[in-house]
This record gives C-alpha cells, structure tokens and sequence, in this order.
C-alpha cells in the first residue's frame, strides 16, 4: 500500500517559479499603471454617484403602497 501523499502544485518547484514569475509581474503591471488608474480615480467617483442613487433607491416608492393612511395619521409621508 502506498501512502504517498502528493504536494500541493504551488508547493512544487515550476509552482514556485510560476508564483515567483506572477509576483514581479503583477508589481511591475501596478507600478507601470498606477498613474493611469489614479488619474482616472475622480471620474470613477463621480460616474460611481449616478449609478449608486439608480441602484440605491430601487424599490423606493414600494414601501407606502401597502400602509394604511389611518394608521400613520393621514399622513402619506411618514
């Protein structure tokens, strides 16, 4: 019987390379575009207020339909 337990492939020496190769190539791809993600950074900030006010209020007006006028007052704001 064989016991023999197989390592993970991260664990073996082309996983570690292949790890190794991915780090310094993930960290040169942010240095190299770091400025052009920052410098869009505003305009994402500001495309991002539109999008979270349609999606923020969705269902919005739902809550009221079901409210019975007497029981806030008479009031159909509260």
């Amino acid at each position: 019987m064989d016991n023999h337990v197989q390592a993970p492939w991260w664990r073996t020496r082309s996983g570690m390379i292949l790890m190794g190769f991915l780090a310094i190539t993930g960290f040169f791809l942010i240095m190299e575009h770091a400025a052009h993600v920052l410098g869009a950074l505003p305009y994402l900030l500001l495309a991002a207020c539109p999008l979270m006010h349609l999606f923020m209020h969705h269902g919005h007006g739902e809550l009221r339909h079901g409210r019975d006028p007497k029981a806030t007052g008479g009031r159909d704001d509260a």
